[in-house]
């Protein structure tokens, strides 16, 4: 009888989902179509951020994490810290190499790795649902270049963002020790990551795969991006947004928070990119609202990148409700500690007048700097792999 009564559920929820989902999709092309000069310029803002801000922090970024795959490094960080794994978040020593890759390359790299553990037989499917929440984070270049220095015009803050984004996550982890937690079993563990397990390439094949799955990554970011920015266009057009805010609107009064962030925060839970921009160019008097807001939002990360997640974990039967739990927690850990810090050390509390005077504040140029530096890396990589190469081919012929 639960059996009949288990499957009668699933019919529901799948002609639910058969009924819903055209629906939706139906009255988005309508929208287009309704909306459709709002929507180009929509579209072009969203090019234009993705271009301007997120392409030159991010791409040469992912390049450089790419070439780190072909050599010993990650995998050394991955075994430094690997004793810290299995105490403290019940996962494997190789679970390090998917934090220290989500650390340093932001999302969705995280969840990919763990995927590809699961695939593998490296992890069980709790152990890469454990990593799941907390191993995709937002890149320190995207958090300081971003964030701090082209939004906010402010290097420190970046810094902040950055060591309480981190901070969260592992509190994050440490909390998911518990999920779905069983003695460990006794298996064979791995000693090597998946990413050198495979056959020796040359250099070029090196360079040409880094760039191509990089460009794979970036672009898909940029779609999604766009695609946000046009969908956040219909939901102000259609005054669906308003709504909502005007609903939330006595929450945030109730921590004591200005109402005209409600709608860039509901923005940012839409897609990160736009809503961290649209909260750093609320009019206030203290900084420190709009920093603690957008600590939240880089926690949290956006419906948008956990589509992101959604696409890769879909081939398996991971659960996806770890990673949107945990990215929840995220946020609002990472909030908790920023106000903290603002409120403790008094180098971090810069009250302004305006937060948006700081906008205009050498964009370009603070943006061109940090990817000169990101450049610097992937220039460092390919010499450092072409003496490597060079050095192994001597070798052989001795």
């Amino acid at each position: 009888m639960s059996i009949l009564k288990s499957k009668s559920i699933h019919f529901h929820i799948v002609s639910l989902r058969n009924a819903i989902l055209p629906t939706l999709f139906l009255l988005f092309t309508i929208s287009l179509l309704l909306f459709s000069k709002t929507n180009l310029s929509a579209t072009k803002e969203g090019l234009s951020l993705w271009a301007n801000s997120v392409l030159p922090s991010l791409f040469p970024f992912f390049i450089a994490t790419e070439l780190l795959g072909y050599t010993s490094i990650i995998p050394s960080i991955g075994k430094l810290f690997s004793w810290l794994m299995r105490p403290l978040f019940h996962v494997p020593g190789e679970g390090a190499f998917a934090l220290v890759m989500g650390m340093i390359s932001g999302t969705p790299v995280g969840a990919k790795i763990a995927t590809d553990f699961y695939e593998k037989g490296i992890t069980t499917k709790e152990e890469s649902e454990r990593l799941l929440s907390f191993t995709n984070n937002s890149g320190p270049l995207f958090i300081i270049g971003t964030v701090g220095i082209s939004l906010f015009g402010d290097t420190l803050l970046g810094y902040l963002l950055l060591f309480t984004h981190l901070l969260a996550c592992l509190t994050v982890g440490f909390l998911f020790r518990f999920w779905k937690y069983k003695k460990p079993s006794q298996k064979n563990t791995f000693t090597h990551s998946l990413v050198y397990t495979q056959e020796p390439i040359s250099l070029g094949q090196m360079l040409s795969s880094s760039i191509t799955n990089s460009t794979k990554t970036i672009v898909m970011i940029g779609g999604f991006v766009v695609l946000f920015s046009v969908i956040i266009s219909v939901l102000q057009q259609s005054h669906l947004l308003s709504f909502l805010g005007n609903m939330l609107s006595p929450i945030f009064q109730v921590f004591g928070i200005e109402t005209s962030f409600v709608t860039p925060v509901l923005t940012g839970i839409l897609e990160l990119t736009n809503g961290v921009k649209n909260v750093s160019m609320v009019v206030t008097k203290h900084l420190s609202t709009s920093v603690t807001l957008c600590a939240f939002l880089l926690g949290f990360g956006g419906i948008s990148i956990g589509l992101q997640v959604l696409s890769i974990v879909s081939k398996t039967n991971l659960s996806i409700v770890p990673y949107f739990l945990g990215k929840l927690l995220q946020g609002i850990f990472a909030a908790f500690y920023t106000y903290l810090m603002i409120a403790w050390f008094p180098i971090f509390n810069l009250d302004l007048q305006s937060v948006s005077s700081n906008l205009g504040k050498s964009l370009a140029n603070t943006t061109t700097s940090f990817s000169y530096l990101a450049w610097g890396m992937v220039l460092f990589l390919v010499l450092w792999l072409i003496k490597s190469f060079l050095a192994k081919r001597k070798c052989m012929k001795i």
